[in-house]
């Protein structure tokens, strides 16, 4: 024999079921994390979105684009595919070092194109809270920060989060074409 059962309507929520419904959905938002890889150039700690990071492939062969951007350390064949190389050390105004070992090139995604970034290695990926990055300091007109997203805790260490859209200019951009098609 099979057993019917009625559904019971069910009783309309209180209004402090509804605010501890939203208080929890506030908690739930407060506590997401997004996820980065960081990576070191220098004595800092950066990281780019995962989702933004295509690759990461050892130091290979470069080859040399004339009349390049100073950054620009050339660009490297990719499974078929050419991506222009830029060095983030050139580009943040660090000094150069030789690349060893540790030395990798992340492969990013930058307004739809594939972009190699050359830095000094990489260390993790990490979950940083939305909640703890916070927005970048805007230190003088001379100091270019455009491209940090925020700043974000790791335990004990920062890391400066950074938007891989806006570390190319669109002239650098445009001119990383030019170099790519030369």
């Amino acid at each position: 024999m099979s057993e019917t059962r009625e559904k019971m309507p069910e009783e309309p929520k209180q209004p402090e079921d509804i605010r501890i419904s939203r208080t929890r959905e506030k908690v739930e938002r407060a506590e997401e994390e997004n996820q980065f890889v960081t990576f070191v150039i220098g004595e800092e700690t950066y990281g780019v979105e995962v989702l933004r990071v295509q690759e990461i492939i050892g130091m290979t062969r470069i080859t040399h684009v004339p009349n390049a951007m100073s950054f620009m350390k050339g660009v490297i064949n990719l499974r078929g595919s050419v991506v222009p190389v830029v060095d983030m050390r050139t580009k943040f105004g660090m000094a150069e070092r030789d690349y060893d070992a540790f030395t990798v090139i992340i492969i990013v995604e930058v307004r739809g194109r594939m972009i190699g970034m050359i830095v000094d290695s990489v260390s993790d990926v990490v979950n940083i809270p939305v909640r703890s990055i916070q927005d970048t300091p805007h230190f003088s007109a001379k100091i270019e920060t455009d491209f940090i997203m925020g700043i974000g805790q790791v335990e004990e260490k920062l890391v400066i989060i950074l938007d891989v859209d806006r570390i190319m200019s669109s002239e650098e951009m445009t001119e990383l074409d030019r170099e790519r098609t030369a």
